[in-house]
């Protein structure tokens, strides 16, 4: 198990009960609980017909209407990073291909600095096939999707690190140009990659300093032996490749159901919520993601106040 457990919670930023006027209210208000970090999630357009299907959905229903607000995340991290003073600013994840990777270079620095080194870049390559094409990328990087977002992940790293920098890719091309100011941190703020499939878990190996899986509910339930057997894997081929396997960190994301009896791993008791963590920490997971679902920002409040008086001692014991 981890030495310390830094957990950090997802602030509800899209759908029928987001209230953008209470968001930083939440963010404050999980920064005075001893929350690590808070977290906002990526879409930029949510097309009236899709038939691609979400992958954390048990019938593959996305389930936002194309008339339900979704603010758009780095956006939003430059709002919240105004609003608090300690915690982490996550964003999980950034769908890499929606955007160039030379303007998400600039916006994450731009973050970085403007909050004094507290952004953390959860990413994924994408899903919805409707969404790309309506953002006008190519029906090529949609299929390729992974191929690019690892374009994207190497010019992200020369733009943050090197004084000037170049690409000619298969996806991306560009002269030689600067992207300053470079990130507060370094060598660049931490990347953690989303997703738990082969391709993801070699992503991590090769990229990441983080793996940042969804599990605990159908049908990403993602159970603890999987999640230890992927660690090993990333771990393995991050020595493969000449990076360090032990500075790869683990971050479960998962959602809360106190008090509900419906059959998935976190829902219930405080106690037996605690107890399916330990069997996470206990697979090799050192840092945790918590959201409570799509509810009014009174009643997440009070899930996160009740998270932090009855969950987290006990996860803090486990640790000790």
């Amino acid at each position: 198990m981890p030495d310390s457990l830094p957990i950090g919670c997802t602030l509800p930023a899209s759908g029928p009960v987001a209230d953008f006027g209470a968001l930083g209210g939440l963010a404050q208000a999980a920064e005075g609980l001893g929350f690590d970090s808070v977290w906002i999630s990526d879409h930029v357009v949510v097309p009236e017909r899709i038939s691609s299907a979400y992958p954390y959905s048990v019938d593959g229903n996305f389930g936002l209407s194309p008339t339900q607000p979704y603010l758009e995340p780095l956006a939003t991290l430059g709002y919240l990073a105004g609003m608090t003073r300690r915690v982490r600013l996550g964003v999980a994840v950034l769908i890499l291909p929606y955007r160039h990777p030379l303007l998400t270079a600039k916006m994450v620095a731009t973050l970085d600095n403007l909050s004094g080194g507290r952004i953390d870049l959860g990413i994924g390559v994408g899903w919805m096939r409707e969404e790309f094409e309506a953002l006008g990328q190519p029906l090529e990087v949609y299929e390729h999707r992974g191929s690019a977002s690892d374009e994207q992940l190497r010019i992200l790293k020369s733009a943050w690190t090197e004084d000037v920098t170049s690409y000619a890719g298969r996806y991306y091309q560009f002269d030689t140009v600067g992207v300053h100011p470079h990130p507060i941190q370094k060598p660049h703020p931490p990347i953690w990659v989303g997703g738990h499939t082969r391709v993801a878990l070699r992503r991590t190996a090769l990229f990441g300093d983080g793996w940042l899986p969804i599990g605990g509910r159908p049908p990403a339930d993602l159970p603890p032996e999987e999640v230890r057997a992927c660690i090993a894997s990333i771990r393995e081929q991050a020595e493969r490749a000449g990076r360090n396997p032990a500075a790869l960190r683990v971050c479960f994301d998962t959602t809360i159901r106190f008090d509900e009896d419906d059959g998935s791993p976190f829902a219930g008791s405080s106690d037996a919520i605690a107890g399916q963590f330990q069997r996470y920490l206990e697979a090799g997971v050192d840092s945790l993601v918590v959201s409570f679902g799509r509810k009014p920002p009174a009643e997440v409040e009070r899930s996160l106040e009740r998270f932090a008086r009855e969950v987290r001692p006990a996860l803090t014991r486990l640790v000790k």
